[in-house]
C-alpha cells in the first residue's frame, strides 16, 4: 500500500495535470503557426528558461547562446521558450513569419518560438504579468530572462544583459536539472 501511495505521489507531481492553475497553465500559439499549445502540458517537469526576444536589438546575438544552451541541456529536461515582443523601442517590428526566418535563418534557432506578445508592465500579457509576480521585475527590455523550476516555480529572473552562459545563470540551470 506503502508503494502504491508513494507512486501516485510521484504521478500527481510529475504529471500534466500538476501544472492546471500553475504560471504554467497558458495556452500560447507557436510563432507563424496555428497550433496552440498548453506549457504546463508540454514542457511539465522540465527546467525553462522564458525569453522575451527581440530580432533588431544589441541583445538579438543572445540567440546564439539560447540555442546552444537549449541544445547542450535540452536532452537533460531543459527547454528554451521565446516570446518575441515589439514594446522596446520597436525592435521586433515583423510579422511572425519575418522573425521566424530571421532566427532560423541568422541564429538556426532550434528552441520553442510563440506568438508575439507585450511584456512591459501595465499592458503584459498575463503570463508576463505573472511571471513579475513570482520574481519581482517585468522585462526591463528584450531578452530578460526567468528561469522555471521542474515544479513549474520561478527559481531566478535574469536582466537583458545577461548572457545565456553567465555564471550564475549556469549554476542555478544545473541545480535545477540535478533537483
Amino acid at each position: 500500500m506503502r508503494k502504491l501511495l508513494g507512486a501516485l505521489a510521484i504521478m500527481t507531481i510529475t504529471s500534466p495535470a500538476a501544472f492546471a492553475g500553475s504560471l504554467l497553465d497558458q495556452d500560447f500559439r507557436r510563432l507563424a503557426s496555428d497550433e496552440v499549445v498548453n506549457l504546463g502540458d508540454e514542457y511539465a517537469g522540465k527546467v525553462i528558461l522564458v525569453v522575451n526576444t527581440a530580432s533588431k536589438c544589441g541583445n538579438t546575438p543572445q540567440y546564439e547562446g539560447l540555442e546552444k544552451l537549449y541544445e547542450e541541456y535540452g536532452d537533460k529536461g531543459f527547454v528554451v521558450l521565446g516570446f518575441p515582443s515589439n514594446d522596446f523601442m520597436g525592435q521586433e517590428p515583423g510579422t511572425e513569419e519575418e522573425i521566424q526566418e530571421f532566427c532560423r535563418l541568422t541564429y538556426k534557432v532550434k528552441f520553442p518560438m510563440f506568438e508575439k506578445v507585450t511584456v512591459k508592465k501595465g499592458d503584459a500579457h498575463p503570463f508576463f504579468d505573472e511571471l513579475a509576480a513570482a520574481s519581482g521585475t517585468y522585462p526591463t527590455w528584450n531578452f530578460q530572462k526567468y528561469l522555471i523550476g521542474k515544479d513549474g516555480e520561478v527559481i531566478d529572473a535574469f536582466s537583458p544583459r545577461t548572457q545565456p552562459y553567465d555564471d550564475k545563470l549556469i549554476e542555478e540551470l544545473r541545480a535545477a536539472l540535478e533537483g
